[in-house]
């Protein structure tokens, strides 16, 4: 998968995004990330590419032109469909793994970061197929959001993790979040580690870890269990784990 990241801080993103497993995914060529730096396309020896609001307010806005022309670099517009283009805006769509994985399915990605108070509306018009939100916050700039969004689709591209159990059993992925994980050693600091997990019976281990998400996601995020259908008797169990734990 290819993203393409129009910036004023490429380094910003180049040097968030080369660490760890999606700096080694790149470094294998599973996906590949190229930041795009806005004021090459200022047409200006000061790479000025913002400037005062029309209306009032205060603050500068970065313009059109040079927003359309960094974007119209991606592709050959006479050979090429036009690539996916998201906005890292607060007015977008909250980042859900849902939506991840939506846009998770696309070849190339073009993420847009703004700053300053915003871009020209006229060509966020022409170019951008959606807002995207990583919160209801408001960030200097784009540029943090556009890094969570590909590190959370590149979890998903095959050969970035290991395999797609490293993923698809994790928080979120099934609509509630993941269960408590134990490592080494059994006993610490006198708590052990519940003992279906040192029992070997993959399938108790399996229901264990679902009741447990389901029922740490009715502790934490009781919103995210009105989404899903909860049977009477997997609400015995979430009881009964809240009995046993007050």
């Amino acid at each position: 998968m290819k993203f393409s990241v129009l910036t004023l801080f490429p380094e910003q993103v180049k040097n968030f995004l080369s660490e760890s497993i999606i700096g080694r995914a790149m470094e294998k060529d599973i996906l590949s990330i190229d930041c795009i730096d806005i004021r090459d396309f200022s047409g200006n020896r000061y790479g000025k590419v913002d400037d005062t609001l029309f209306g009032g307010g205060t603050g500068m806005l970065m313009q059109c032109e040079p927003v359309f022309q960094a974007f119209s670099s991606l592709y050959d517009a006479s050979k090429e469909t036009k690539p996916h283009c998201v906005f890292m805006s607060p007015k977008g769509q909250v980042l859900s793994q849902k939506k991840a994985q939506e846009l998770a399915k696309y070849d190339h990605l073009v993420i847009l970061c703004g700053h300053y108070e915003g871009i020209d509306q006229r060509v966020l018009d022409e170019i951008v197929d959606e807002d995207v939100s990583i919160g209801d916050y408001v960030l200097t700039g784009g540029e943090v959001a556009a890094c969570v969004v590909i590190d959370c689709i590149s979890r998903m591209i095959d050969g970035v993790l290991p395999n797609s159990e490293a993923y698809e059993e994790e928080s979120h992925m099934s609509g509630y979040l993941e269960a408590p994980q134990y490592t080494k050693p059994n006993i610490w600091h006198d708590k052990k580690v519940p003992e279906v997990m040192l029992s070997g019976n993959h399938a108790k281990i399996k229901e264990w870890k679902r009741i447990h998400g389901l029922y740490d996601t009715w502790k934490r995020r009781p919103d995210m269990l009105e989404k899903l259908e909860i049977s009477a008797e997997d609400w015995q169990k979430i009881l009964k784990i809240d009995k046993e734990d007050s």
